[in-house]
C-alpha cells in the first residue's frame, strides 16, 4: 500500500438541515467549541482579486513571473489596458528614494527627536527612470504616496515597491494613503500604477539574468530583465501569507475555478458516508483522533467521500492536478486521492492534527468548494500558533489586525481558494503547532 505524503482535502458546506442524523450519546463538546469560537482571531483572506497583479518577463519559450499587490490609489486592474505597462525595470538611486542622511532625519522626526519637513525630489537617476518602471524599497519608512510622488517627479511610468522584511520575506500588502492630504494628492495626481512585491519576489527579479557563475562585472541592469510587463492578475492563482512558520500556513486564491468546484461536488454526490471518530481507513486517510478523550465527539455530522484520482474526469482531473503541481511545487506523484468532506448545519471537526501512523503527510491542501457567508460558521482555524509560531506582520510592523505574534488564525470559506499548511517542520518531523479545527456550520442565519 502506497501512502501519499500530501493530503488533498476538499470542503463543501451547506446551511440546509442535515439528512443524516448521527445518534450521539457521548459527552458534549460545547465548552471547547465555545472557547474556539470566542478566541480573538486574525482573519483571512485579506487580499482581494482586484488588487492582484502580475509582473512578467521572458519570451514564449521561457516566461517568468512574480505576484504583486496593487495600491488602493493610482490606476486599478479594472482599467485593463490603462493599468498595463511594458517598460524597463530601473533600480532607484538612492534605492529607498532618499539618501541615508535624509532617511536618518526622517526617522528622528518620526521619533519626535527633531522637526524635519521632507520635500520629495527627483531621483539621482531620473533620466534613466523616465518612461520606465522604477523599483524602490520601503526601507526609509516613506509612505506609498510619498514614494509615488518621487516616482512621478522622476518621470516613471510605474512604481514597484519592494517590501524589505527579512523576517517575513513573502509578505505584501496594498499601499494606502496615510492621511487626508495624501488621499487628495493621490486622487488628483497619481496616474501611474503603484504595486508592491515581496522581498522574495524582489530577489527573483534582481537575479533574473544572473547565476552563480556570472562574473559581477558582466551583470547588467542590476541583474534585472531588460523589459517587464505589468498586468492585472484576473483569475490567475496568487498567494497570501498567513503564518510564516510553526506552522507554515498560506492561502492560494483561485486555485480551482468555479466550474471545477461544481464538478467535484457533483462527482462526490452519491459517495458520501457519515464519518465516525472510530472509523479507520489508512488508504483514505481516515484516522481516529490520536489524542481523543473518552466520550468527546471530535467529528460531528460530517459526511465524507473519496474521489480516486484515476476515476476522476480524465481531462478536468488532469488539469486540476497539473495546476496544483505547478502552483505549489508539490509533485503529483505525492498527492493523495481527493477527500471531499461535506458539512451541514451543526457539523464541526474539533481540534486535531493531520497525521498518519505510517507516514505523516508533509502538507495538507484544503480547498473550499463553495462560499459561506461571514457569520455562518464553517471557518478553518489554527488556535495554537503560540506552540512555536510567528505571525505575518502588517504594514505597521505588527501582526495584521493589530494582534500579537501568538494570535490564533481564522480563515473564512471562499469558493476556489486553497489553504496549505505544513504538518512537518524543516527537518520533516511532526510539527505540534499545526493543531487546527473546523468551526460549527450554522443553520443559514
Amino acid at each position: 500500500m502506497t501512502i501519499s505524503n500530501l493530503l488533498l482535502l476538499l470542503m463543501m458546506m451547506t446551511s440546509s438541515s442535515s439528512t443524516v442524523e448521527a445518534a450521539r450519546t457521548k459527552k458534549s463538546t460545547t465548552t471547547t467549541l465555545n472557547h474556539l469560537s470566542n478566541l480573538d482571531y486574525l482573519t483571512f483572506p485579506d487580499r482581494k482579486a482586484s488588487e492582484a497583479a502580475v509582473v512578467e518577463w521572458g519570451h514564449s519559450a521561457v516566461i517568468s513571473a512574480i505576484d504583486a499587490t496593487v495600491a488602493s490609489f493610482g490606476p486599478q486592474t479594472s482599467r485593463g489596458a490603462f493599468f498595463e505597462v511594458e517598460a524597463s525595470p530601473i533600480l532607484a538611486d538612492p534605492v529607498a528614494g532618499v539618501s541615508s542622511d535624509v532617511m536618518e532625519k526622517i526617522q528622528r522626526h518620526n521619533n519626535g527627536e527633531e522637526y524635519y519637513k521632507f520635500e520629495p525630489a527627483p531621483l539621482n537617476n531620473a533620466e534613466d527612470v523616465h518612461g520606465n518602471m522604477v523599483v524602490m524599497t520601503n526601507t526609509a519608512g516613506l509612505s506609498g504616496v510619498t514614494m509615488a510622488k518621487i516616482a512621478k517627479e522622476s518621470g516613471a511610468a510605474a512604481l514597484m515597491v519592494v517590501n524589505v522584511d527579512h523576517d517575513y520575506p513573502d509578505y505584501v500588502y496594498s499601499l494606502t494613503p496615510e492621511n487626508e492630504e495624501e488621499q487628495i494628492y493621490a486622487e488628483e495626481e497619481v496616474d501611474i500604477p503603484v504595486i508592491m512585491v515581496s522581498l522574495q519576489s524582489g530577489n527573483v527579479l534582481t537575479t533574473a539574468t544572473v547565476d552563480e557563475h556570472t562574473d559581477p562585472k558582466d551583470i547588467v541592469n542590476n541583474g534585472m530583465p531588460e523589459r517587464i510587463r505589468l498586468y492585472g492578475g484576473g483569475d490567475r492563482p496568487f498567494f497570501e501569507d498567513v503564518l510564516n512558520h510553526k506552522p507554515v500556513v498560506y492561502i492560494i486564491h483561485n486555485l480551482l475555478t468555479e466550474t471545477e468546484c461544481d464538478e467535484l461536488i457533483k462527482a462526490a454526490e452519491s459517495k458520501f458516508d457519515l464519518v465516525s471518530d472510530d472509523d479507520t481507513n489508512y488508504l483514505e486517510h481516515t484516522i481516529p483522533p490520536p489524542a481523543k478523550q473518552d466520550g468527546v465527539v471530535m467529528q460531528n455530522n460530517i459526511q465524507r467521500a473519496t474521489l480516486w484520482r484515476g476515476a476522476l474526469n480524465p481531462h478536468s482531473g488532469k488539469q486540476i492536478e497539473e495546476r496544483i503541481e505547478q502552483v505549489t511545487g508539490f509533485p503529483q506523484d505525492h498527492f493523495s486521492d481527493f477527500q471531499v468532506n461535506k458539512h451541514v448545519a451543526g457539523s464541526y471537526h474539533g481540534v486535531h492534527y493531520d497525521t498518519h501512523p505510517i507516514n505523516v503527510p508533509m502538507a495538507t491542501i484544503t480547498v473550499f468548494l463553495n462560499d459561506v457567508d461571514e457569520g455562518d460558521g464553517g471557518e478553518l482555524v489554527f488556535p495554537s500558533p503560540a506552540l512555536g509560531g510567528d505571525k505575518k506582520r502588517g504594514s505597521s510592523g505588527t501582526s495584521s489586525g493589530g494582534g500579537k505574534d501568538d494570535d490564533p488564525v481564522k480563515i473564512y470559506p471562499r469558493k476556489g481558494i486553497a489553504v496549505v499548511h505544513h504538518n512537518t517542520d524543516e527537518e520533516y518531523q511532526f510539527d505540534a503547532s499545526t493543531l487546527h479545527a473546523e468551526l460549527p456550520l450554522k443553520n443559514g442565519v
